[in-house]
């Protein structure tokens, strides 16, 4: 399908709806997974007539939350525009599809923002309301509609989650002291944004030397209607995960899953907890990450907030023989801080493997930079051509 041409038609969308759309979608930020966040915005001569989005899974869709508001306050949507960042679902799944509530409810002119990579959608929406008489307008503010869902895109394409490799350095790069002291190398307002992504996260990663060493809650810390907990995860080979540690002693309130090549009996005991324990492959005479990023895709895990020391981190971004990023995004804090160093002794946020050569290094791509208070926040993502696509 083209793209819509202004010169073929009357009809110029306008911005500010859609933006509005966009600051409607935020709102679902860590409640909808694994669906993608979606605002609507109705417009009728040109004023907000009605808005609405996905609040949380299995709840209606931003078209249908839209349709609702509008009745409840008695607007005549008929002849309206409707604005929505995501092409309308023309399928039943935990909702009936938007498009015949589009069609039904009489709206003239429906401008999406991105299209829908998933399979049972894939410009069938956009098609269904043309063949009903609707005027659809596509693509309108695709990078900035695009930019709410690239989790959801990345899971519906590949099944498997969005990966986020978080970590705090010092300014002359290191992640802890010589004796491993990295209590706090990031202050007080890079921590709690920490808890607002975990909150925004389906699921956050470390490895048993993590739990080991730091005996971490993982847990969002956030307070406030709808907060998610996310799914707390950990890599450990051996089952050597102590029984009363901080994460497990909590699995009965937040949720913890284990993976393990263990057979060992303590697996029962963990189970006993609370905790659910899966048995995952074995690579290198380590748990394969492929192996637990397919996993936690069948569990509908569309995300994973990866907090843990240099080698999980160094198997995510050099993953088996050849070497392949299974990282989507990095999110590195740089605190103002001189650490130094003593010979021999290194800690690093990527530790244990390394490129074969500079010209085949895992390249980023600088997307933001944030400040909290003086520690920086750089955000990058990875190129896509080094992701792992199979």
């Amino acid at each position: 399908m083209e793209a819509f041409s202004f010169e073929e038609h009357e009809f110029v969308p306008q911005e500010n709806f859609m933006r509005r759309a966009i600051e409607l979608a935020l709102r679902g930020g860590g409640k909808v997974h694994p669906n993608p966040l979606v605002g609507a915005v109705i417009e009728k001569n040109g004023r907000i007539i009605a808005e609405g989005f996905h609040h949380e899974y299995g709840a209606l869709h931003a078209e249908r939350d839209a349709l609702k508001n509008a009745r409840e306050k008695n607007s005549d949507v008929s002849g309206a525009v409707l604005y929505v960042t995501l092409e309308p679902c023309c399928h039943t799944g935990k909702q009936p599809p938007c498009t015949q509530a589009v069609i039904d409810a009489g709206i003239k002119t429906v401008v999406i923002g991105s299209r829908d990579p998933n399979p049972l959608v894939k410009g069938k929406g956009g098609s269904q309301l043309e063949e009903a008489g609707i005027h659809v307008v596509r693509d309108f503010l695709k990078f900035e509609c695009d930019a709410l869902n690239e989790i959801f895109f990345h899971f519906i394409t590949h099944r498997r989650p969005f990966v986020v490799a978080k970590y705090a350095q010092s300014a002359d790069g290191k992640t802890s002291l010589s004796t491993g002291e990295s209590k706090w190398i990031t202050g007080q307002k890079s921590r709690d944004y920490v808890h607002y992504l975990r909150g925004t996260m389906a699921a956050v990663m470390c490895g048993i030397q993590t739990v080991l060493k730091d005996d971490p809650l993982l847990n969002c810390r956030i307070q406030g209607e709808g907060i998610k907990q996310p799914l707390r995860v950990v890599l450990d080979s051996d089952l050597k995960i102590p029984l009363e540690s901080r994460l497990v002693k909590s699995a009965r309130e937040f949720p913890l899953l284990v993976f393990t090549c263990s057979d060992s009996e303590k697996k029962s005991e963990l189970e006993a907890m609370g905790v659910s324990v899966v048995k995952a492959g074995k690579k290198d005479s380590h748990i394969d990450l492929m192996d637990v990023l397919k996993k936690l895709g069948e569990l509908s895990v569309d995300s994973v907030l990866v907090e843990s020391g240099g080698f999980l981190n160094a198997g995510l971004f050099f993953y088996g023989a050849e070497k392949k990023c299974l990282v989507n995004k990095v999110l590195c804090f740089v605190a103002p801080k001189i650490l130094g160093g003593v010979d021999g002794i290194v800690h690093s946020a990527v530790q244990g493997l390394e490129c074969d050569s500079l010209a085949s290094c895992v390249a980023l791509s600088l997307k933001n930079v944030r400040a909290f208070s003086d520690d920086v926040l750089l955000e990058y993502s990875v190129e896509e051509k080094l992701c792992l696509q199979e």
